[in-house]
C-alpha cells in the first residue's frame, strides 16, 4: 500500500469522527467565569411550565423571638423543648438538638442508669437528630410522633446549609438567645462536615448570590434573619464577583461555599440509624400537654415543631408557608443559586424552585399564583443567563 493511500484512508476513518464532534471541540474552552472554583461549568437552569413534576408546600415552625431549647420540669418530668426554628431547621438540627441533650445529661436520670430512657416527640429533623444524639450516649429512646419520613415538614425543606429566617431581626430576643444560636451553627456545620458523601446526602456546594450592597440579602424584605447575619467564617471562599467574573445577568454577584443536605436521603438514612440502634417508634397523635405528661419516661423531648403552639401553649410560634415548584432534573447543573427571596437547588429528584415566606398561613395547598411567580422570575433569570454550552 502507498504511503499516500494509507494517509487517504487515515483521513476517511476520522471524518466520522470530526462530523460527530461539537464546536465546544475545535473552539476556545469557557474561561473561569463560567466555572465555580472547582472547575464545574455553570450550566443554564431550564424553566417552563412543561418541565414542572410537582408543586409542593411546607408550613415553618416560625418564631420572631427564634427557637426554644429549653428545660421545664413538671413534677417527677422533665420536658426538654427545642422547636421553632423557621427556615434553619435542617441546618440547625444537629446543634439545638446537642444543647438539648446537654440539658437532659444533666438531670438526675443521667446518673442512673436504670432511669436512662427518653421519650422524643416528633419525627422530623430534630426528633430523629436528637433520638440519635441521646442513643449515641447510651440511652434508650422511644419517638412518638403522628408522621414519619417522607410525610413530615422536613422533607419539604430545601436543604441549603444556611440557617435563614430564624428570627425576626427587629424583634426583641431573649438573654443569651444569640450566644445560642451562634454555638448551634457552628457545632452543626462541623457535625455535617463529618457525614459528607452519598449515605446521608450531604455535599458541598458552590453558591451564587445576587449582591445588592445590602445586609440580609437572603429574603424579600419579610424582616427576618439572613443566613449571613452570624459566623460570616462558615461560608467558605466567599468573594465578590463583578462584571465579566461570572455568567449572570446582575453586575455583582456573591460566591461562597456552603453544605448540602438532601432531605430525602437523610432523614431516611437516619431513620435506619435510628432503628439499628435499638430505638422504637410509637405514633401518636397528641392532643395536650396533659397527654404528652402521660408517657412513662422520666426525660420527655419536645420535637414537635408546630404542634408546640398547642401542646405548650407557645401563641407566639406561627406557620410560615414556603412553596417549592420542582422541576425534572438536570444532571449537569452543581451549583445552587439565591435572588432576593427566590432560590434554586439541585437535587437528584429535581431541581427546587423557591421563594415564599407566607406568615400565619396554615393552609398546605400550593398557591397556583405564587407558583406562577415563583416559574416567571426564576425563567427570566435563567434566560439573561450566558450559558456558551447551551
Amino acid at each position: 500500500m502507498t504511503a499516500s493511500r494509507r494517509s487517504l484512508l487515515k483521513t476517511a476513518a476520522a471524518l466520522p469522527l470530526l462530523a460527530a464532534c461539537p464546536v465546544a471541540c475545535t473552539s476556545i474552552a469557557p474561561g473561569p467565569a463560567y466555572h465555580t472554583p472547582a472547575g464545574i461549568p455553570l450550566r443554564r437552569v431550564r424553566v417552563s411550565e412543561d418541565r414542572v413534576i410537582r408543586r409542593i408546600a411546607g408550613l415553618r415552625p416560625f418564631r420572631p423571638g427564634g427557637f426554644v431549647v429549653r428545660a421545664d420540669r413538671f413534677d417527677d418530668k422533665l420536658v426538654v423543648h427545642n422547636y421553632g426554628h423557621g427556615g434553619g431547621g435542617i441546618t440547625l438540627a444537629p446543634g439545638t438538638s446537642w444543647l438539648a441533650c446537654r440539658e437532659a445529661l444533666q438531670s438526675p436520670s443521667a446518673l442512673d442508669a436504670d432511669r436512662r430512657r427518653c421519650a422524643v416527640i416528633g419525627a422530623g429533623v430534630m426528633g430523629l437528630t436528637t433520638a440519635r444524639m441521646m442513643q449515641d450516649r447510651g440511652w434508650q429512646v422511644t419517638i412518638h410522633t403522628r408522621d414519619l419520613p417522607p410525610d413530615t415538614t422536613s422533607n419539604v425543606a430545601g436543604g441549603q446549609w444556611s440557617p435563614t429566617s430564624v428570627y425576626d431581626r427587629d424583634h426583641p430576643l431573649p438573654p443569651g438567645f444569640m450566644d445560642q444560636f451562634r454555638s448551634a451553627a457552628r457545632f452543626a456545620s462541623r457535625h455535617y462536615q463529618n457525614l459528607v458523601g452519598p449515605r446521608y446526602g450531604v455535599s458541598w456546594f458552590s453558591n451564587y448570590q445576587v449582591y445588592t450592597g445590602q445586609a440580609g440579602g437572603d429574603e424579600d424584605d419579610d424582616g427576618a434573619s439572613s443566613g449571613s447575619d452570624i459566623n460570616p467564617d462558615l461560608y467558605p471562599q466567599t468573594r465578590l464577583l463583578g462584571p465579566g467574573e461570572h455568567p449572570f445577568r446582575p453586575p455583582n454577584m456573591l460566591h461562597f461555599y456552603t453544605l448540602f443536605i438532601d432531605p430525602g436521603v437523610y432523614l431516611r438514612q437516619m431513620l435506619d440509624d435510628f432503628h439499628q440502634a435499638g430505638g422504637q417508634v410509637r405514633i401518636t397523635d397528641f392532643t395536650d400537654r396533659g397527654h404528652v405528661l402521660s408517657l412513662a419516661e422520666p426525660v420527655i423531648f419536645n420535637c414537635s415543631g408546630l404542634g408546640s403552639r398547642t401542646l405548650f401553649q407557645d401563641t407566639e410560634l406561627i406557620p410560615a408557608k414556603g412553596q417549592l415548584v420542582v422541576l425534572l432534573p438536570q444532571a449537569e447543573v452543581g451549583y445552587l443559586l439565591i435572588n432576593g427571596g427566590l432560590y434554586m437547588f439541585p437535587r437528584r429528584d429535581g431541581i427546587l424552585l423557591g421563594g415564599t415566606f407566607e406568615r400565619d398561613e396554615w393552609s398546605l395547598e400550593p398557591d397556583p399564583e405564587a407558583g406562577r411567580r415563583i416559574i416567571s422570575r426564576h425563567q427570566g433569570f435563567f434566560e439573561a443567563m450566558d450559558d456558551p454550552w447551551a
